[in-house]
């Protein structure tokens, strides 16, 4: 008997592209495509982290950018070959209850955490349709983009914003080959998150809502990008993937 064949998780051959990629989730998902066998790319504001970081890895390279400046954004992917994986990672939030959110607050997460995602993910869509190839376009979601949350109404609106944005991309490019879907965290420890975790009561509330019991951790998220990213995941696309510990499970 002929039996089926699991579709390969490799990465060989593919070129990938991660935002945000000096540390954090960003620099796990950067390691993840790395160490599957794609050939990465990490972008970032600052060149520090990132340059240490490639240097760890056996095909990287480290490019400073700023991906709220758009037309360095769209050039930086016109002079390039089309990257066949693309992980839409850079983000901010600013924790404040809604009454207290100024016009400044929200253009900083909007701006960043939607406007930026969606003209990276646009750049990456052109060249590999301009070259005729397939792609899987990852956005890093979040929980908050599924519930909402006290003190979370940029970072939940922004994160909602990114699912309907993938969704709508799904539609536009599956003709091409070209998938998006989003990743769903919960709280993941990372420089962004400690200082919030760090008080005890909010650590609490956190933990009471994730089923599992524990914090999300970096490496809690590598196998669902190299997921997304491979031939395992060929059928899924305008879907978000939740990786939340059964916050959302009520």
């Amino acid at each position: 008997m002929d039996l089926p064949r699991t579709p390969s998780f490799r990465l060989d051959g593919r070129r990938a592209v991660v935002t945000g990629a000096g540390r954090g989730i960003g620099l796990a998902a950067a390691a993840a495509l790395a160490q599957a066998g794609a050939s990465v790319t990490l972008i970032a504001r600052t060149a520090p982290e990132i340059g240490q970081a490639a240097g760890g890895m056996t095909d990287a390279e480290a490019i400073t950018l700023d991906v709220s400046d758009l037309p360095a954004v769209a050039a930086f992917f016109a002079e390039r070959p089309a990257f066949d994986i693309l992980v839409n990672n850079a983000g901010t939030n600013r924790p404040k209850a809604m009454q207290e959110v100024s016009e400044e607050d929200f253009d900083a997460v909007l701006d960043l955490n939607l406007k930026s995602a969606f003209f990276v993910a646009q750049s990456c869509a052109r060249r590999l349709l301009e070259e005729k190839k397939p792609g899987s376009l990852i956005h890093m979601g979040s929980q908050m983009g599924h519930v909402g949350g006290p003190n979370r109404s940029l970072y939940c609106a922004s994160k909602s914003a990114l699912e309907g944005m993938s969704k709508s991309f799904a539609p536009d490019l599956a003709p091409y080959g070209i998938r998006s879907n989003t990743l769903a965290p919960t709280f993941i420890e990372t420089p962004m998150t400690r200082p919030f975790l760090a008080d005890p009561a909010f650590r609490s509330s956190v933990l009471q809502k994730i089923k599992l019991g524990r914090l999300g951790q970096v490496e809690d998220l590598m196998g669902a990008v190299v997921f997304l990213a491979s031939e395992a995941s060929a059928l899924m696309t305008g879907t978000s993937l939740i990786v939340d510990g059964g916050w959302t499970a009520d």
